[in-house]
């Protein structure tokens, strides 16, 4: 006999996991085991909600599943910030404390049932009442968050701390290791059909493939670039997909989409076959189906069938893990038919988009504009850093702004909240502790969270955060002035602008590193500063409040 705490400590050491984020006190005595019988850091946050995006974070930079927890009255807000990870499908393992039976439907204090709230944002939302169902549970929670189109799982353990891991019973500690990272099987398409595809391919004239989230959860990045190359065909990538391709390669045109590059909605307009590969073809990578428009000639290959052709007709449609599905089209496109002259093209429109920026990125105006912001970090990024950005203008200005250099560095990116970037990034330093992680946000999006700052002095987790200040959400001035006749009053510029605050400051009272930075000149000493800091580091780049970035081309 042995209780489900010290078995739920043990599985989860057995799948690998090295953080839990949780907000007490749930599952208190599984806590005492992992101390116990693990290396297992139980990592406290701030709040429910930045638990669930550390975790997040975590499994986005590892490839494996994060793990977060909440007692009963903190569920729905543990519920909310899975939310990011169901969109991203990022697999994410959420335990909570539920109703005890013997109470339920007599108001016990702060009881409410949870299970509706996550049913939403989770693949798999289950109920565990007997302490011998751990086991299986667990198990069955690893594999459906690692498997087909990666997501989130939820388990709502009996007591509103989830006591029910102090019972006993006898119990098989078996894990299974194969569900322990992402992807879990690797699903291979038949050989017609990717002969098919690379005939399609071939016979265009003016193709692009466009490269998302899945291609990257695959690990396929580099067998896309040998295609490409092989090919002569250019790459768009939607923003999950961005790190799959260096910035500067000559056949890369950059993100698609919404948030964008000029010069990849060009391209992709410009083309007459498009091949989406591990993409979900949704509203910000095709800028609501205009780029390309419905209609246009399309493949695509996708490890979820039900991607397939939900936004546009295919002519071919290929059920298969990216990276097998490329891998195998590498070694079946023996004679290959180049597209050079579209090529040429594709990099024209790159290059005209440097030169339409190249003054604003080159930029030396005070206050600070972004886009110099984020050239400077596309120059000062390590080879293994990892960027991890929020939505918003944060999304658009490193969307199409910032490029990589190199294909061992990593870009995480916010599926659309504000304020997920900077615990995320947390989650993604204690994920891969030895490379150095950048958040990059606006002060918008950092004040979601900024108590975290506290979390990242008290756990160590030296994570460098640079925050766009301009003391503002002026993402949303276009859509005052629109509103407003087409200028804002005070009043209206009050639901827009706050107060200006020096982040680097309160970081330092806090005990982090704190550096503000108020001219461009002192961008790069700044950044080798924070590379060199022992400490958590927060960058505040004081930015002009009028920079808007631009809209995306049609």
């Amino acid at each position: 006999m042995t209780t489900g705490a010290r078995v739920l400590a043990e599985m989860l050491d057995g799948y690998g996991v090295t953080h839990l984020f949780h907000v007490p006190a749930v599952l208190r005595r599984t806590m005492v085991e992992l101390e116990k019988h693990t290396s297992i850091k139980r990592l406290r946050p701030h709040g429910e909600k930045p638990a669930a995006y550390m975790a997040d974070g975590y499994a986005r930079a590892s490839g494996r599943p994060g793990v977060c927890a909440a007692q009963v009255v903190g569920a729905h807000n543990l519920a909310a910030g899975l939310r990011d990870a169901y969109l991203a499908h990022s697999p994410v393992i959420a335990f909570t404390g539920g109703r005890d039976p013997h109470t339920k439907f007599r108001k016990v204090y702060q009881e409410v049932d949870d299970v509706p709230a996550f049913e939403t944002v989770t693949k798999m939302n289950v109920t565990l009442d007997a302490v011998e169902r751990i086991p299986d549970m667990i198990r069955q929670a690893f594999r459906v968050a690692t498997t087909g189109s990666p997501g989130p799982v939820h388990i709502q353990f009996a007591g509103n701390e989830g006591q029910i891991d102090a019972e006993e019973a006898e119990m098989d500690l078996h894990c299974e290791s194969q569900f322990a990272q992402v992807p879990a099987f690797r699903p291979a398409a038949a050989d017609a059909d990717l002969i098919r595809a690379l005939d399609i391919l071939q016979r265009a004239q003016r193709p692009v493939l466009v490269a998302g989230g899945g291609v990257r959860a695959s690990g396929a990045g580099p067998a896309l670039i040998q295609l490409a190359e092989r090919l002569s065909i250019p790459v768009a990538t939607s923003l999950n997909g961005k790190d799959v391709i260096p910035g500067d390669h000559p056949l890369s045109v950059g993100v698609v989409g919404s948030y964008s590059r000029g010069s990849a909605n060009r391209v992709v307009l410009d083309a007459d076959l498009v091949c989406f590969i591990g993409t979900e073809t949704g509203g910000m990578t095709t800028h609501f189906w205009k780029v390309p428009p419905i209609g246009t000639r399309a493949v695509q290959i996708d490890i979820d069938p039900e991607a397939l052709g939900r936004n546009y007709p295919t002519e071919l449609a290929v059920n298969a893990d990216a990276r097998s599905a490329l891998e195998r089209m590498l070694d079946l496109a023996t004679e290959p038919v180049e597209h050079a002259d579209w090529a040429r093209l594709a990099s024209d429109h790159s290059s005209n988009w440097r030169a339409e920026y190249s003054p604003l990125l080159e930029s030396d105006q005070v206050p600070i504009r972004p886009e110099r912001l984020c050239a400077e970090l596309s120059d000062l990024v390590p080879d293994d850093g990892i960027m991890v950005v929020d939505t918003g203008h944060a999304g658009m200005w490193m969307g199409g702004m910032y490029d990589m250099r190199a294909a061992t560095q990593s870009y995480i990116r916010s599926a659309g909240h504000l304020g997920w970037a900077f615990p995320a990034s947390l989650g993604a330093k204690c994920a891969q502790p030895e490379r150095p992680v950048f958040c990059f946000t606006g002060d918008s999006g950092f004040w979601y969270h900024v108590a975290e700052i506290e979390t990242a002095v008290r756990w160590g987790i030296n994570s460098i955060t640079v925050v766009n200040n301009n003391h503002s959400g002026n993402q949303s001035k276009r859509g005052f002035d629109r509103v407003y006749g087409g200028k804002q009053s005070e009043k209206a510029l009050e639901m827009w602008v706050f107060t200006e605050v020096d982040f680097a400051r309160l970081a330092e009272d806090i005990g982090a590193v704190g550096i503000r930075v108020e001219k461009p000149a002192d961008l790069a000493p700044a950044f080798e500063r924070a590379l060199s800091a022992d400490r958590p580091v927060v960058i505040d780049v004081v930015t002009d409040i009028d920079a808007l970035a631009p809209l995306a081309v049609e």
